[in-house]
């Protein structure tokens, strides 16, 4: 028996352990009944049916011959760091960190961060193209999110003042 498809073994076990940390996690929680669900009991059944779909789908990568295009390439690093870094720009942004002194400068700005740093992962970056898709992501963001839920945060940087 070989692996057939190294791709669909990976994500298999990916789905399985993202399935059973869902699970393990759900039990501090208080699970309730089907009619009456506790906040545990719908991390706890998306963990099992993760967990039950990565087995599957784990097992299914096995076979007697190799499957073309199964094997795994060259890792993107780029677009994964970038990713990731924009993520954690738009939250240190939008809150700040006060640990070090780095106050929060609101949505728009942590928008602007997020957007053009999350294109920085792709290898035809074009600032015009970043500058049209900041504008319309904060905009778009802004109506959404303040003017029609209402959610109260910081839109502003501190010295804008508004």
């Amino acid at each position: 028996m070989a692996i057939k498809s190294q791709k669909d073994l990976l994500a298999g076990l990916m789905f399985t352990l993202t399935g059973a940390a869902f699970t393990l996690g759900a039990r501090d929680y208080d699970m309730g009944t089907s009619g009456r669900m506790g906040p545990g009991y719908f991390p706890l059944v998306l963990g099992v049916i993760l967990a039950g779909l990565g087995i599957l789908i784990t097992l299914q990568s096995f076979g007697n011959k190799p499957q073309p295009g199964g094997e795994i390439g060259h890792f993107a690093w780029r677009p994964l760091i970038f990713i990731i870094g924009a993520n954690l720009i738009f939250g240190l942004l939008l809150g700040g960190l006060p640990s070090v002194g780095l106050p929060a400068m609101g949505l728009i700005v942590a928008i602007i961060g997020l957007t053009f740093v999350s294109m920085l992962a792709s290898k035809d970056f074009c600032i015009k193209r970043a500058i049209m898709l900041s504008a319309i992501l904060t905009v778009g963001s802004y109506l959404v999110f303040v003017k029609m839920l209402g959610l109260t945060f910081q839109v502003w940087p501190w010295f804008v003042g508004a």
